[in-house]
Formats: structure tokens, C-alpha cells, sequence
């Protein structure tokens, strides 16, 4: 399939995205483009999210990804060094998420009894966000369906509630920290804390994608904050104890 064909594929599986098929038809011609005067232009605030550039990234069970490079460059323009975004000409295997059925959903919000695992607030449903605890940034596939019979434990296995209001939201700022891990090695700090409850701060698997890969998420508190929670302050304790 030529460059052309390809493009023209694409923009077809985007007909019902209006958002992402703006923010592609910015990156079809393959060149680098400022993410704040020419991306903002197209999306606004959407346009490096999951309407926009991450969307495209990930796919969908429908659409492969869109291999998609992210630098920062001084911008002439904008007179300060801005991200710029570029689609190199290639797709890759989708890895977007199943959507959470309303029952299922329901069941993991009464599981953690709608509290946010950071504040440790209880909150409305709206302000809640279902997080991953293994990111999807590092999946390489499309997520497999959630069964609704999942159990409790399988709840807790696989997902934490992070919070979601006008104040903040940990679930994007997860998503940032999971994708310099992914660019630099260097594993997530919550609030700033440099610690981890298994392994330090270098990323330890051999694989950087796939259902492997999980075992390196490991020890971050990200991951599982609330086990990196009770791990700190137990070291903290035994800390006070030698004293």
C-alpha cells in the first residue's frame, strides 16, 4: 500500500472521530508541528489526549495505531521551547482499552466504596476515574473484553479508582509519568517521593511492551499506590524505631 493509499485508509476509519481525523489530517504530511499554535488551533485542549494525539497512537479494536514521535524544539512562533508532534508514515499494532460494562463499572466503584486511592476521599462517581493499574501505554495489544462476573479480587488485581475534579486529575498525571518511564527508563515518583517498594527507580524487565512487561510496573507507586502507601510508611516506622 502506497503513503497515499494509506492516508486515505485512515481518514475513512476516522469518519466517526471528527476530533483525531483533525488532528491527523495536521500530521499527514509527515513534518513536525508545534503542539501549541498549530495543534491547539486544531483541537484545542484535546489535542494531545485521547481525542487527539493519544487516541491516534493507540487505535482501536477497528484501527492500528499511528506511529507517532514527540520532541521539544524552540519554537519560532511561540518564542519558547514547545513539544512537537510528528507521524512518521507508519501504524503499528493497536492497544486501546475494552470498554467497562455499566454493571461491571457500578461493581468496581462499590468495591473501593468510592474512594479515591490517593486522597483517600470519598467522591462521586463523576469524579472517580477506573485506572489500569498495568498502563496502557505499555499493553501492545487491544485489551481483551471485561467479563462482568469479575470477582473481587480480580477487581483489586486489576484496577484502583483515582480522582477526577476540578481540582486535578491523577489519572492523567499517571499517564504522563508512565510515558517518561517509557522514554527514559526512569520509574514514576508520586507526589514527588522517590520511593519504591520493589526494585529502584530503573525500569528492570527485558520488556518494554506486552503482558510481560507488567512485572517492571512493579514497586511503583503508580502502579499500586496503596501498597507503595503502607510499604513507605513501614519503612518509615522501622526508620523511627532505629532511632
Amino acid at each position: 500500500m502506497s503513503s497515499q493509499e494509506l492516508i486515505i485508509q485512515i481518514r475513512e476509519q476516522l469518519q466517526k472521530a471528527p476530533v483525531q481525523l483533525k488532528v491527523f489530517n495536521l500530521l499527514s504530511d509527515s513534518k513536525w508541528h508545534c503542539r501549541e499554535h498549530e495543534g491547539k488551533a486544531v483541537a484545542s485542549a484535546q489535542y494531545a489526549g485521547g481525542g487527539g494525539i493519544q487516541g491516534l497512537q493507540r487505535g482501536t479494536k477497528n484501527r492500528p495505531g499511528l506511529v507517532i514521535e514527540t520532541k521539544k524544539e524552540y519554537c519560532n512562533i511561540c518564542y519558547q521551547k514547545t513539544n512537537w508532534d510528528r507521524w512518521i508514515g507508519e501504524i503499528q499494532s493497536a492497544n486501546s482499552a475494552a470498554n467497562i460494562p455499566t454493571s461491571l463499572h457500578r461493581k468496581i466503584l462499590q468495591v473501593y466504596s468510592y474512594i479515591d486511592v490517593i486522597e483517600q476521599r470519598e467522591r462521586k462517581s463523576h469524579e472517580l476515574v477506573i485506572d489500569h493499574r498495568f498502563p496502557m501505554e505499555r499493553w501492545g495489544q487491544n485489551e481483551s473484553p471485561h467479563l462482568t462476573s469479575m470477582n473481587e479480587d480480580e477487581i483489586r488485581q486489576k484496577f484502583q479508582l483515582l480522582k477526577k475534579d476540578v481540582s486535578g486529575n491523577h489519572n492523567l498525571l499517571k499517564s504522563r509519568s508512565c510515558e517518561r518511564c517509557i522514554k527514559t527508563g526512569k520509574r514514576g515518583t508520586p507526589l514527588g517521593i522517590k520511593f519504591w517498594y520493589k526494585g529502584d527507580e530503573n525500569w528492570s524487565s527485558p520488556h518494554q511492551r506486552g503482558a510481560e512487561s507488567e512485572e517492571g510496573c512493579i514497586g511503583c507507586g503508580w502502579y499500586d499506590f496503596e501498597t507503595w502507601r503502607k510499604a513507605l510508611n513501614q519503612k518509615l516506622a522501622e526508620s523511627a524505631g532505629d532511632d
